[in-house]
């Protein structure tokens, strides 16, 4: 319940008198202080009249739609937090109000409880910066309202070039609302560290934070993983046990390359996401969830709509709020700072000094194209601090084993095509396993068998590099020695 020595003010406008009373009511038992309006006329004489906390409105009145008192707020810079209320599977209006600048939405019929958290949610949530501020007093105003855990979040996006600037400026904008987020940029670029920063700069910060790597999870596995099992659903389920959803209950579930999802599953979440509700596995009850979606992917998703890879409705469901996350090759002026910051953490690490990096060093480091962008660097410096000599660092030039052309990887081979016709094989597959089982051997070599380092010069995640290890039964010099392979810098 809120405090009632200072209880919030909240406007609820609806035409439907049997509604805006149980709306009222509802709230009253909550300590609010409540005016009510019945058209978009009467809503905007009280909102002329004085500032109210959250505003609730259904999207349809008798002269005009609800989004427009949202519109008009926002281009006033007013601080009053915006719950709209829309139809059953309404979900263009739902996205379309959380782009215009509304806080939450709910469907009808509206279920009571929820009505009551996210109001709760919106009425605890951070003000908006107001009108009255300058617009270069923005940052700074945002910046402020910031808690300590959400100043260490942002910290860890090091880097002052304006790219950067603008990430860290959205993510204090994106924070306060329960709006979807789609983080994209490519692999290395960290999209989970933006992604925890919105969470750690949200009202949920105190809820919890799960993060979910879709990429990983066995297909047959995702519908229990995400929405739970009740005991007895199938052999060997002894007990229930929460799924991602439930486990994010009240804060934030990051669902970290979301591409990869397949369609089965993606026509799932979508429900889920739309209607706040899910089903274990066993259960013959839905069950309300009250969690913020924040996505991340390194694939251009609009190009897997178009080819069929992708759920077009559930790619507008989460993509309300886009993020992009430039390639460290276009923010070159971060690279002091982030070899910086991550020796720092490299030597705290390993129990020794900070090295220092040498100008020449930091020079031959900028040369260098990184696909693997910030997760490469660091690949780099662990290796140029194992293979120094305490405050010397060595850099081994090798790694810089593949071009990068327009963002992505090419390969050179290392003899010249030859210029007369290919013969066609006999077994198509085992030639491109040949093929492929030289190119993973000759990244491999050149990162000392570094997994994760080769597997970023490959544009591969570590689970797809590993698999393609095992298939293609791949050996390191360490691994027929002593039956292990390394996925760490050596």
């Amino acid at each position: 319940m809120h405090a009632t020595n200072n209880p919030a003010r909240i406007l609820v406008v609806d035409d439907e008198p049997d509604l805006r009373t149980l709306y009222e009511l509802t709230l009253l038992r909550e300590g609010y202080q409540i005016d009510t309006a019945e058209n978009l006329q009467q809503a905007q004489a009280l909102l002329a009249e004085r500032p109210f906390d959250v505003m609730i409105t259904d999207m349809r009145l008798p002269d005009g739609l609800g989004m427009s008192l949202i519109t008009d707020l926002k281009a006033k810079r007013r601080e009053e937090r915006c719950v709209v209320i829309t139809a059953y599977g309404s979900t263009q209006n739902a996205v379309e109000a959380l782009k215009a600048g509304a806080f939450d939405y709910l469907t009808k019929p509206v279920d009571l409880k929820q009505f009551r958290s996210v109001v709760a949610a919106a009425v605890r949530s951070t003000p908006s910066v107001t009108g009255s501020e300058p617009d270069h007093q923005v940052h700074e105003t945002l910046l402020a309202a910031s808690g300590a855990l959400g100043q260490r979040a942002l910290g860890r996006l090091v880097g002052k070039s304006l790219c950067m600037s603008q990430v860290k400026e959205r993510i204090l904008k994106v924070a306060t609302s329960m709006a979807p987020v789609m983080v994209t940029g490519e692999s290395g670029t960290g999209k989970e560290l933006v992604a925890y920063a919105i969470h750690a700069n949200s009202h949920r910060v105190k809820g919890p934070w799960v993060a979910v790597n879709c990429s990983a999870i066995p297909e047959n596995l995702l519908e229990a993983e995400f929405f739970g099992v009740k005991k007895g659903a199938y052999t060997g389920a002894q007990q229930d046990r929460e799924g991602f959803f439930q486990a994010a209950r009240g804060g934030t579930l990051f669902l970290d390359e979301i591409g990869d999802l397949p369609l089965a599953m993606q026509s799932k979440l979508l429900r889920a996401i739309q209607e706040r509700r899910i089903r274990p596995l066993g259960s013959t009850q839905e069950e309300l969830v009250d969690v913020r979606i924040v996505s991340a992917t390194h694939k251009n998703l609009a190009q897997e709509v178009q080819e069929g890879r992708f759920r077009q409705d559930l790619f507008y469901r989460l993509n309300v709020i886009d993020m992009v996350i430039a390639p460290l090759r276009d923010r070159a002026e971060d690279l002091p700072d982030l070899c910086t910051a991550l020796l720092a953490r490299i030597a705290e690490e390993s129990a020794i000094p900070v090295p220092e990096l040498p100008s020449d060093i930091l020079e031959e480091l900028s040369r260098l194209s990184m696909p693997g962008n910030v997760r490469e660097l660091e690949n780099l410096l662990y290796r140029a601090v194992a293979l120094g000599d305490g405050q010397n660092l060595h850099i081994d030039s090798s790694l810089q084993l593949l071009p990068v052309t327009a963002g992505k990887l090419t390969w050179s081979p290392v003899a010249e095509p030859k210029t007369s016709t290919v013969d066609i094989p006999v077994d198509l597959q085992s030639h491109l396993d040949t093929i492929e089982r030289g190119i993973l051997q000759q990244a491999l070599t050149a990162t000392g068998f570094n997994r994760t380092a080769a597997a970023a010069r490959l544009g591969l995640s570590l689970r797809q590099m590993r698999y393609r290890i095992s298939r293609l039964q791949i050996e390191s010099p360490e691994a027929i020695g002593h039956g292990e392979e390394s996925d760490e810098p050596g």
